[in-house]
């Protein structure tokens, strides 16, 4: 069984085109029909993610923790138990390609980091069209990239065990698990193939997540 994690903090904007791209993704044909299952960790949500997320064929964890690392750990250690041999972790605000499952597994690596495409730059403003073209200048979209996002990862169920799964951070936790698997030896494909589109929003759920890095980014245009 292949697992897809995916934290989810007051994302009743984002929640149903997530969804949508995450069953299409785990319906593909190239699968041959194996089990997928979705679930979202419901984290102290006050709006309707809860209500929009039932409407899909997904499972659904409630927690209180404020906790991205902790709400990503909880979901894996359930996909684990149901028996999952990889886990695909992606973020609420996300769209995953028809082909994200098939092209992680395709890469036969222990850990896949994918890249990710922007979307929703009107959020920036005035500085929108500059921001973006900024942002496409600097971020290595390509193979052998170092980037690291929560939104396009996937893990081996063995390594994700032997490492200890992710940490209760409130931020930078994709970072820290890829560099304890890292420093296991695990063997890591830095690549550009499983495709995902993110949010553009300049403000995020978290201080010193993607968000914060597309500031920063932006501060330089």
């Amino acid at each position: 069984m292949i697992g897809i994690c995916i934290p989810a903090h007051d994302e009743e904007r984002h929640i149903a085109a997530c969804l949508k791209s995450a069953t299409a993704a785990a319906r593909h044909p190239l699968l041959q029909d194996e089990p997928v299952q979705i679930v979202v960790v419901l984290d102290q949500c006050r709006d309707r993610t809860a209500k929009l997320a039932a409407a899909w064929p997904v499972r659904c964890l409630t927690i209180r923790a404020r906790n991205v690392g902790m709400a990503r750990a909880v979901g894996a250690q359930h996909l684990l138990t149901a028996g999952a041999r990889w886990l695909a972790f992606t973020d609420a605000d996300t769209r995953v390609s028809p082909r994200w499952l098939v092209d992680q597994l395709s890469l036969q690596a222990d850990v896949v980091c994918g890249t990710v495409g922007v979307t929703g730059w009107a959020a920036h403003g005035s500085n929108a069209k500059a921001a973006r073209r900024h942002f496409a200048l600097h971020y290595q979209d390509k193979d052998g990239h170092r980037h690291v996002h929560g939104a396009n990862l996937g893990i081996a169920a063995p390594a994700y065990r032997r490492i200890g799964g992710f940490a209760a951070l409130a931020c930078s936790e994709d970072q820290a698990i890829v560099d304890r698997l890292q420093l296991d030896g695990c063997c890591i494909a830095w690549s550009a193939l499983p495709r995902v589109t993110t949010s553009a929003r300049p403000y995020s759920r978290v201080e010193g997540g993607f968000a914060s890095a597309l500031r920063e980014f932006n501060s330089k245009v």
